[in-house]
């Protein structure tokens, strides 16, 4: 429950703090005084949307801190599963800067608010008009019949294994898309394959095919050029090698003079070896030089396909084109192996769709049991709430599964004896739909662990005797939950544990509306004042304090 409620800086409140009472908390006040400012804080810790314009002085921080007792929730799971520290008194933080940064933080750890709202929807239950509206929706009532019948664990297994069928079923899909898109181009990538394998493209190495056609094209010249140099070297009179033998024969002569001499006769020596070995790689590379004109034929087709090939696939060397080929085989090879896995794949989503089937038709019987007894009670609200003509009945048909199942769930009304029930959406007034909501809180208060309750004006549209009994219902809920209640009626608010009453200040520079618990005095004026006008006769005040003193 809401032990404490701190807001400070938000929209007409500059500051104000209440300590509520675990029962029935009653909101009153003046029109247009904010009575539902609180609620729109309560909304920023619920994870709403935050807004600058929100900020009573444009020039600090807005903060909204809620202190709850979740001992009773049990909670400890959600807190582990969110990677929060659990603590059985929990506060819930939201700060708005005036630059518009939004921050939230759970037992002064900072959360996203996409944490805080798994948490504080387990803590707080607003009930506005939006929600009323929300009670002609399918969706909502299908999770009434969910939520009477405690069946949130089978929902959550339909959840689970309808996300395991769609993952199936994408898989599949995506696959037989990818099959026939490849099988498309099967035939045009056979070919590729085949012109690529023919070429042997393993066996060729491009650069060295290359050097050798360079070299037989230039042979003749490459030949004169070699002859030239052994002219030099060998075969001319004066050439290197006689020269280099006529120096060594001369500095043998001179050896014996000095080691130095002898050195430099070794070194001439060695240089004439290598010098002959040399002439003869040379002369054995001029006579095997031969102007090859098949070769260069040979060579030329082989290199005139792989550089055609290179063009087509727009590849720049052999090894990028043998790359292109190897992804070509895998599209092949895909499609001769897609049969298997198109049978793998469809077997899974089969598997996957009878499972659901199986959990959601378990689902299907579990809710077909609730909605007579539901049906029931909710017929026996209507009856205590002043519709004791109205009646309920719940359809539920099978449709396609879904998240939710197989079911689909329509509540008809009619307020009127003798009259077809329609769909609520169509049949219900606002009044009616108001007083339709509050008998669904109450039956589901008395099943499940409902959090701290807000009321927003739930009571709008009711009178006399069915307010006294509208409020009687919210005593009684408030028995084991913690309610409050925004109310303009006497009725109602007479019966709180606690009474707050807000109002404007118009004292400072700017007005700011304030809250505060009333004395029982005071709170015999609010209500006379309710019954009677702002200034209530004495016949007024005695009926305040008989609503008071006689619950």
């Amino acid at each position: 429950m809401l032990k404490n409620l701190l807001i400070k800086n938000y929209a007409l409140i500059e500051h104000t703090e209440i300590t509520p009472d675990k029962g029935l908390n009653i909101i009153t006040g003046e029109t247009g005084a904010g009575k539902s400012i609180m609620l729109g804080a309560l909304g920023l810790l619920k994870g709403g949307r935050a807004d600058t314009k929100a900020l009573f002085d444009q020039t600090t921080k807005c903060v909204i801190e809620g202190t709850f007792d979740v001992s009773s929730y049990k909670l400890h799971d959600v807190f582990d599963d969110l990677e929060l520290d659990y603590e059985e008194i929990s506060l819930l933080r939201r700060e708005i800067t005036p630059s518009g940064k939004s921050r939230a933080f759970i037992n002064d750890t900072p959360v996203r608010l996409e944490v805080m709202r798994k948490i504080s929807e387990r803590l707080m239950d607003i009930h506005s008009q939006h929600d009323t509206l929300q009670l002609g929706s399918n969706i909502y009532q299908l999770n009434l019949v969910d939520s009477y019948g405690k069946l949130d664990g089978k929902v959550e297994h339909v959840f689970v294994a309808y996300k395991e069928y769609r993952k199936t079923a994408q898989a599949y899909q995506h696959l037989l898309d990818e099959y026939q898109q490849v099988k498309e181009e099967f035939e045009f990538n056979q070919f590729q394959l085949n012109e690529l394998d023919d070429a042997h493209l393993d066996d060729i190495n491009q650069e060295e095919l290359e050097k050798e056609l360079e070299r037989l094209e230039n042979a003749e010249n490459i030949k004169i050029a070699l002859n030239t140099v052994l002219e030099s070297l060998s075969r001319s009179d004066f050439s290197a090698d006689a020269s280099i033998y006529s120096s060594i024969t001369e500095m043998s002569n001179l050896s014996s003079f000095s080691d130095k001499l002898s050195n430099l006769r070794d070194r001439l020596d060695s240089c004439h070896i290598e010098l002959r070995d040399i002439i003869s790689e040379i002369e054995g590379e001029e006579t095997d030089l031969m102007f090859d004109q098949e070769r260069i034929f040979q060579i030329k087709e082989i290199l005139d396909q792989v550089y055609g090939l290179q063009q087509k696939h727009r590849v720049n060397d052999l090894q990028e084109l043998i790359e292109k080929r190897e992804s070509i085989r895998s599209k092949v090879d895909k499609v001769e192996s897609f049969d298997e896995a198109l049978l793998e794949a469809e077997t899974e989503k089969k598997v996957a769709y009878e499972t659901l089937m199986e959990i959601s038709e378990t689902l299907s019987e579990a809710r077909k049991k609730v909605i007579t007894p539901l049906t029931e009670e909710l017929n026996n609200a209507l009856n205590d709430l002043g519709m004791p003509n109205g009646r309920i009945l719940i359809d539920q048909k099978t449709t396609e599964v879904s998240a939710s199942g197989i079911d689909e769930v329509e509540i008809l009304f009619t307020a009127n004896k003798g009259r077809t029930p329609l769909p609520l959406r169509d049949a219900a007034s606002g009044g009616e739909f108001s007083r339709l909501m509050l008998a669904i809180k109450y039956i589901l208060a008395s099943k499940t662990s409902l959090p701290t309750i807000f009321f927003d004006e739930i009571d709008t549209g009711i009178s006399g005797e069915i307010a006294i009994k509208v409020g009687k219902i919210m005593e009684e809920m408030s028995d084991n939950h913690q309610v409050f209640t925004i109310s303009h009626l006497p009725q109602i608010a007479a019966l709180g544990e606690q009474h707050y009453y807000v109002y404007k200040d118009h004292s400072g520079e700017s007005t700011v509306s304030k809250i505060r618990t009333l004395t029982e005095k005071e709170r015999v004026m609010e209500i006379a004042q309710m019954i009677g006008g702002a200034q209530p006769s004495e016949g007024a005040m005695i009926s305040a304090r008989d609503l008071i003193y006689s619950r």
